[in-house]
This record gives C-alpha cells, structure tokens and sequence, in this order.
C-alpha cells in the first residue's frame, strides 16, 4: 500500500492560494504588460532584502535582452512570458520556501534544448558582471 503523506507544506499551499489571486487580480486588471508590470514590481518590492536585489537584477536583465517577454507573477514569483501567454523565466526567491538560494527557473516554453539534456534552472545567491552575462546569455537564447 502507498504511504500517506501529509500533502502539501504549508509554504506549497500558500503559493497555490496566491496562484488563485493572481488569476483573480488577471481577470479583473486585464492580462496587459502594464498589469504584469505592476504586479511584478509589488511582489519584488516584498522581497526581503537579499531576494529583492536579485529579483530587480533578473527584471532589469529580461528588459534589456528580452523586451517582448511579458512581466507577470505565477505563484508569487516574478515571471515573464512568451507571446502566447506561456511562462519562459521566472525567479523564486530563497525565502518564499525558506531554501538556502534562489532560483532562476525556465519552464518548457523557453528555447534552450540542447540534444537530450538541458539546462532547466540556476541555484543563485548573489548578482556578479560574470552572473549577470551568463544570466543575460540564457535569456535571450530561451526568449528565441
């Protein structure tokens, strides 16, 4: 028999929880780049510190190498999306689920196959000229 297991943490259903919202706040505000924008900035600005300078650094980053994606939250986390609607980068700060690092995440929608292995996120803990280019580079390569 399987064994049961206590479900979701309660850092997991929080984020599902506000995955709802955001679907609300969409549906009511309009799924435009100003609405995306807005919504990035006020999940960024409550960050904690550290978090906050990382997740403004990946803003800035996507901006400049990837205009055409389109800022949105998805499950609190700022993400930016493709033309379709389809999240391609997001971050998760270390302190939504109280890890040690953040996370720079690329769903499927992003263009980084490479054979039958690649690369689908950074553990990232501090924002560097040699960070931010590999960073910049991998952007612009998964927003094709």
């Amino acid at each position: 028999m399987a064994e049961k297991t206590a479900g979701l943490s309660k850092e997991e259903r929080d984020a599902v929880k506000q995955r709802a919202a955001e679907l609300r706040a969409e549906e009511k505000a309009g799924k435009t780049r100003a609405a995306g924008e807005k919504a990035v900035r006020e999940a960024i600005a409550a960050l904690p510190d550290d978090d906050r300078v990382l997740a403004e650094g990946i803003d800035r980053i996507v901006g400049e190498v990837a205009p055409q994606l389109v800022p949105k939250t998805w499950y609190g986390f700022p993400a930016y999306t493709d033309a379709a609607g389809k999240v391609v980068v997001f971050f998760k700060a270390a302190s939504k689920f109280t890890t040690r690092y953040a996370t720079l995440g690329f769903e499927e929608a992003a263009r980084l196959d490479d054979g039958d292995m690649w690369v689908t996120s950074f553990a990232l803990k501090k924002l560097t000229p040699k960070t931010e280019k590999t960073i910049a580079e991998y952007i612009r390569k998964a927003a094709g």
